[in-house]
């Protein structure tokens, strides 16, 4: 009998053993395999504006960003003037991110150039590796802005509330290319309702670039140029050109900048720049960004 025993011992070990081995190796290959998980390229610019315009960031479902921009007069304008320090232009604006691919803001540009505006921001495209390889990332911006200073001596008679508005279109197209350094082009639309002479274009064709290159965990430095196609502004008008540093201090962004520009609103500083560098009509500003958490979305 103990023989009868050994031997159907041995004929079960033989059977099970490696049948409960084998399922034992499907479950750990089970639990060991994970579904491969989207890496997306983050923080390619600090905030989500380089200088003037908008960069290929995005505010965080519910997150508020809180912008204040100032924009001195030239430096060439002397000691008297505290070489521009004495003037200023101030932007205050509120940017908020509906959903994590659809942000909105609307601002007021105030001073001697004064704008209401506002704008949809959406990111149809996110660069990433993983389960995708997607090398860019692409948005479409589209600004409207209200023209709020007062016209004098208008060629054109009755001035309707409608000549006062303006539209902006733009595709952005970037790329993070490593932790140092991100770049993005820019090509633009101006629609303005109302021009000065018929010298002007209504509609208004731009290319704007812009990069940035990462100095430290906390510095790095923009710069930003939009080239206006000849022919569609007066001759008066310059392309945007502007250069700054962003130092970034836990909850603020400070953005340091100098710029060819005034205005702060997308139709001021691509189609009404009039400040060349090289005369030095070159104007020392800044940005200020604060977030702040509005809504938490549950997961």
């Amino acid at each position: 009998m103990k023989f009868k025993h050994i031997l159907a011992l041995i004929a079960f070990g033989a059977f099970f053993i490696p049948t409960s081995l084998t399922a034992q190796d499907d479950m750990l290959d089970m639990l060991g395999e994970e579904e491969p998980q989207p890496v997306y390229a983050t923080a390619g610019f600090k905030t989500t504006r380089i200088i003037n315009g908008h960069s290929f960031e995005m505010n965080a479902h519910g997150v508020m960003d809180f912008k204040i921009s100032h924009r001195f007069g030239t430096l060439n304008s002397g000691a008297l003037n505290a070489f521009g320090l004495d003037n200023a232009l101030m932007r205050i604006g509120f940017d908020y991110g509906l959903t994590k691919w659809l942000n909105v803001g609307i601002g007021r540009n105030g001073g001697a150039i004064k704008y209401y505006d506002g704008f949809a921001k959406v990111k149809f495209l996110r660069q990433q590796t993983g389960v995708k390889n997607i090398p860019i990332s692409a948005l479409f911006v589209s600004d409207f802005a209200i023209d709020a200073n007062p016209k004098n001596n208008v060629e054109q008679q009755p001035y309707y509330f409608s000549h006062r508005l303006l539209y902006t279109n733009q595709i952005i197209i970037g790329r993070k290319f490593n932790d140092a350094f991100s770049l993005q082009i820019m090509p633009t639309h101006v629609h303005r309702n109302f021009v000065q002479t018929k010298a002007e274009s209504n509609d208004v064709l731009l290319m704007g670039v812009a990069g940035r290159i990462k100095l430290s965990k906390r510095v790095a430095i923009n710069a930003e140029y939009y080239y206006a196609l000849p022919g569609q502004l007066d001759a008066q008008y310059k392309n945007s050109l502007s250069i700054g540093f962003d130092i970034e201090t836990g909850g603020h962004v400070f953005q340091l900048h100098l710029t060819n520009s005034t205005g702060m609103v997308e139709p001021a500083f691509l189609t009404e720049t009039r400040g060349s560098w090289l005369d030095g009509d070159i104007h020392f500003g800044f940005n200020v960004s604060r977030v702040f958490t509005v809504y938490r979305p549950k997961r």
